[in-house]
């Protein structure tokens, strides 16, 4: 492991010991292999002013919820080192008086809650204090005889802390440890089955202290371990099989699940380990984990559904088994499985959730597979992971995120033709409705337009039906599924009377207007059969109840499509895949309707722009985001129990009517 301390980077820091902190945890948290997603926790001691014009000895401790990777200043809370001095010399403190405490002591009331560790980084003498979750670390201490390897590698310059809870317990059991004892010669503390501790009186020190302890522990590792994995694998590639899996995951869990797929050589070979039912069932790197991956993964080696249940039940009994009055059973569902031979799979409700999962799920098969050469990956007892799993203080780090989300959150939609116009404003609406997009155009922007964790652009030219398929599998195999087809690609070919029509146009027409919709369709079933409450939305036109003289290409090309979604509802409506059109008519905030071709067609019929642009009924303006919203309505739950329905969004055309 490297130091990435950097002389230029640390001196705008500046002389604050806070901003020296800020820094230096950063460092921390840019280093997966020793903090994530929130894990591990750091401090820095000040004198300061109070109100008052007295002086005063500060802690300023990671505040809860914060992310070492990305910390500000006013993400360290302020505390009394007196106080949490004074906490660590009582024999028993419970949770709630520890909580209250460390907030009453707080000097800013408006700072976020300290963290469960803040008394260890009072007691600890030391301006500066480090605590990673290092994996080079906890692969030495969860192998057999770990405390003699740590004695090994660092001999007396670190203390050995026998697991214990973290809080207060902790707290207490070092405050026993060092009291009265010289620390001069202690570089760091390693905590068993937990993690390591660092200090000194100034950033870098601390830093590099931990940097260097890690090393110390990874260059072990390399010499008595060999090789990091025990076997690599090619992965199985099946995206419908993905998606079943994926059903079986929001089935049980009741609400529709994002699956991050781990296909690295490196996930399929642990996942193909003929033992691996046995390794991976023991227990997580480090408890802190157990609160967003369960104790253990499913391991998936045949039936989805059948291996899903068969985890369930497992579950219900390890609660039954460790679980005491007060405790009410969380949901039994797995947060990610090892998936024998195709790899390793995370699910979340949320893309940013799979993907937390997905990071600590790929960093504990690494790490486990680094004890298992040392002799056999161990894990802390089943009843001091559910201590942690049902642990109030680490459960209150979810709360925020366990709040109902929108009415699409968990789904994956597919829209066509969302580079520019009704495809972008439908494919933005779904996204603002919670859904992960996968958006389709044959324009290569689409890429950049839709390139997030939660949106997914491709290029494809949808009348070619190899290059649809690829694109759906691609769409699959990023987000585990399809819940919602929004079929929108289509272009209008040149006016002209039937008699006068040229042939390529009217072919044109067919091929982008009907049939990539029917080639889409073919495609994406299999998936939408697997599909969460499932929806195919197609956007026809008003041409096709109302058509006009010259558009005989574009506008039997909607009324075949508008037949081919009341054949399609007939056919699917059993597997419970609802199949709906939208009809559009004089949306003109397209790329379509430029300034003078607006102009051109207001002057034809004698009107103001303005008056062309609402001449209907209701004398509304129409947009591509008034389609939007009817896209969503569609695909949510408002809709849930409607099939062939043909909605018009017009503002009421009254040859249609």
């Amino acid at each position: 492991m490297k130091s990435l301390w950097n002389p230029s980077d640390a001196r705008k820091a500046g002389k604050s010991l806070l901003n020296q902190r800020v820094y230096t945890s950063r460092l921390l948290g840019q280093e997966p292999e020793l903090v994530l997603h929130g894990g591990g926790n750091t401090s820095v001691k000040v004198r300061e002013k109070t109100f008052f014009g007295d002086t005063e000895d500060i802690v300023y401790v990671k505040g809860s919820g914060w992310d070492l990777g990305t910390i500000e200043a006013q993400g360290f809370s302020p505390v009394r080192l007196n106080v949490l001095q004074k906490m660590a010399e009582m024999e028993t403190l419970s949770d709630a008086d520890m909580v209250r405490e460390q907030c009453a002591a707080m000097t800013n009331p408006n700072a976020p809650a300290p963290s469960i560790e803040a008394i260890l980084h009072g007691i600890l003498p030391f301006t500066f204090v480090d605590h990673t979750h290092a994996n080079a670390v906890i692969a030495l201490t969860n192998a057999p005889k770990g405390e003699q390897r740590i004695k090994e590698v660092y001999g007396d310059r670190v203390l050995i802390v026998p697991y214990v809870m973290p809080g207060f317990v902790l707290s207490r059991t070092v405050y026993e440890m060092i009291k009265g004892r010289d620390l001069s010669g202690i570089e760091g503390i390693v905590l068993m089955n937990h993690g390591i501790f660092t200090f000194a009186d100034d950033a870098k020190t601390s830093y590099e202290r931990m940097i260097q302890l890690v090393s110390e522990a990874e260059n072990f590792l390399r010499k008595k371990a060999g090789a990091r994995f025990l076997a690599k694998a090619k992965p199985q590639d099946n995206p419908l099989a993905l998606a079943t899996l994926r059903k079986a995951v929001s089935d049980q869990r009741g609400c529709p699940m994002v699956v991050k797929l781990d296909q690295s050589l490196e996930a399929c070979g642990y996942s193909s380990l003929p033992s691996i039912k046995s390794i991976a069932t023991r227990g997580p790197l480090t408890p802190d984990h157990s609160i967003r991956t369960k104790r253990i993964p499913v391991v998936v080696t045949g039936d989805p559904a059948a291996d899903l249940q068969r985890f369930a039940d497992d579950y219900r009994k390890y609660f039954d088994r460790c679980a005491s009055e007060g405790h009410t059973m969380l949901d039994p569902s797995p947060r990610w499985a090892v998936w024998q031979g195709h790899g390793v799979a995370a699910f979340g409700r949320t893309v940013k959730e799979a993907g937390i999962v997905s990071d600590i799920a790929h960093h504990t098969y690494r790490t486990i597979q680094q004890a298992e050469k040392l002799g056999g990956w161990r894990a802390l007892s089943e009843k001091d992971i559910f201590e942690i799993e049902y642990w109030e203080l680490e459960q209150a780090k979810l709360k925020s995120s366990s709040k109902a989300g929108p009415d699409l959150q968990g789904k994956v939609a597919l829209v066509t033709g969302a580079a520019a116009g009704i495809g972008q404003a439908c494919a933005n609406a779904l996204h603002e409705a919670g859904a992960a997009v996968v958006a389709l155009d044959l324009n290569p922007e689409i890429e950049e337009l839709f390139n997030a964790d939660d949106r997914l652009g491709i290029t494809v030219n949808l009348t070619k039906l190899d290059k649809v398929r690829a694109a759906v599998d691609t769409a699959v195999r990023r987000f585990g599924g399809i819940d919602i087809v929004l079929s929108n690609a289509g272009i209008f070919t040149a006016g002209a009377y039937i008699d006068q029509m040229d042939a390529g146009n009217w072919d044109k027409s067919i091929a982008v207007n009907l049939t990539s919709h029917q080639q889409l369709l073919q495609v994406c079933i299999p998936f939408l059969k697997l599909g969460i409450d499932p929806a195919a939305i197609i956007i026809g036109s008003r041409n096709v109840a109302a058509p006009g003289a010259g558009a005989a290409s574009y506008s039997c090309a909607k009324a075949g499509l508008t037949q081919l979604v009341r054949v399609a509802a007939l056919e699917l409506a059993s597997s419970g895949v609802r199949v709906n059109i939208i009809h559009p008519d004089a949306v003109f905030d397209t790329k379509l309707w430029t300034p003078e071709a607006l102009k051109r067609s207001a002057e034809r019929y004698g009107l103001t722009i303005e008056e062309y642009k609402t001449r209907n009924l209701m004398k509304a303006e129409i947009t591509s985001k008034d389609v939007g919203k009817a896209a969503v309505a569609f695909a949510g739950s408002t809709f849930l129990k409607t099939t062939g329905a043909q909605i018009p969004v017009d503002g009421g055309n009254d040859r249609v009517i």
